[in-house]
């Protein structure tokens, strides 16, 4: 089975897998196209490794989204779903192992620092996708999901007190906002990417996303005038 024949059967794999709004083919395509983008800029950037991890990379997210005891991490449970798909795809131990990388380290609360520049890559494309206006979208997805509010008046503190475990994992999705996720992990993307294009790109998306937060709470408090004046 050739390369290209292999990607496409990762595909179809998780096209049928990921069936949850904000994580559904959609978000897999364009962290798909922002790791290609991102590595025209890298030197000896592996595509045999860099794509397969893109398309894999949230092969797990049913399965988190799911459980209300905190403890599934799809970056964990995805590596070990992603290394039997590959194996039944006759990729080799190495490469597996690479990719496997890519998928533990794709995500903040791992742990697992991006060593390679495949998962710096990906690292990078999967955090753009959820700041800017792509960003906004979903989170206002998953709200609608969920079941959230727009918005909540719990302190900050008391609810990540309540409301998440040790390694920042939320319990209960449905007492989230897009506020908070906001507040916690948006703002604090661009500083957190490895590429320089990404970095480029990331400022550029928070800076379109903190203006929109801002008047959209304005328009909460009933202050919309002032702004729009």
């Amino acid at each position: 089975m050739d390369i290209e024949m292999k990607h496409k059967k990762i595909l179809e794999i998780v096209k049928e897998r990921l069936t949850c709004s904000a994580h559904n083919l959609d978000h897999v395509l364009r962290v798909f196209n922002l790791c290609l983008l991102i590595s025209k800029d890298e030197k000896n950037v592996d595509l045999e490794v860099l794509i397969p991890a893109a398309l894999l990379h949230d092969i797990a997210r049913v399965e988190e989204s799911q459980d209300k005891t905190g403890e599934i991490d799809h970056a964990v449970l995805g590596c070990d779903i992603a290394e039997d798909i590959l194996s039944e795809l006759e990729y080799d131990k190495e490469k597996i192992d690479m990719i496997k990388h890519c998928i533990s380290a794709h995500r903040f609360r791992t742990g697992n620092e991006p060593k390679t520049i495949e998962a710096k890559i990906l690292f990078d494309s999967d955090k753009l996708d959820i700041i800017g206006a792509t960003g906004i979208a979903r989170s206002f997805m998953l709200a609608g999901q969920f079941g959230q509010r727009l918005t909540t008046n719990t302190d900050l503190n008391h609810y990540l007190k309540a409301n998440t475990v040790e390694n920042g994992r939320i319990k209960e999705v449905s007492k989230h906002t897009p506020f908070i996720e906001y507040e916690i992990k948006f703002k604090k993307i661009p500083d957190k990417l490895y590429t320089k294009t990404a970095k480029e790109i990331g400022k550029e998306r928070l800076k379109f996303m903190d203006e929109y937060f801002k008047i959209l709470r304005s328009e909460i408090d009933g202050l919309n005038e002032v702004l729009y004046v």
